[in-house]
């Protein structure tokens, strides 16, 4: 399940979802406006699953790493999800497949502002 909102400004923890109050969501249509596309493939085939392949080729998707953001399975863990809550950008587009669990990612808008969050 994929939702989107605007977020408030917080010094808060970062992992927080940091809805607004009233929240303010985002219609999955504005985020494909803006390059943001998801979609919703069988996680149990992710190593030979076509879909993820036709997607890969259609887009001329390359490169791709897996990794698993856990306290028991990445070492210095505290340490190394501090870089996720620093702004960057990538030149090329990014495929971000989440086998278990959920993840927030921030967008900026057509404003370049960055205030939208969208979790997996």
């Amino acid at each position: 399940m994929v939702q989107a909102w605007y977020t408030e400004k917080s010094g808060d923890d970062p992992q927080w979802p940091h809805h607004g109050d009233p929240g303010c969501p985002v219609a999955l249509e504005q985020l494909r406006g803006l390059g943001v596309l998801y979609w919703k493939l069988d996680a149990d085939k992710y190593e030979n699953d076509p879909e993820l392949e036709k997607i890969r080729k259609e887009r001329n998707y390359s490169w791709m790493d897996i990794i698993t953001i856990c306290k028991d399975k990445l070492p210095n863990y505290e340490e190394k999800i501090k870089m996720f809550y620093e702004e960057y950008s990538h030149l090329d587009d990014e495929i971000r497949y989440i086998l278990d669990g959920s993840g927030y990612f921030d967008v900026r808008d057509k404003e370049d502002s960055y205030n939208q969050d969208f979790k997996f």
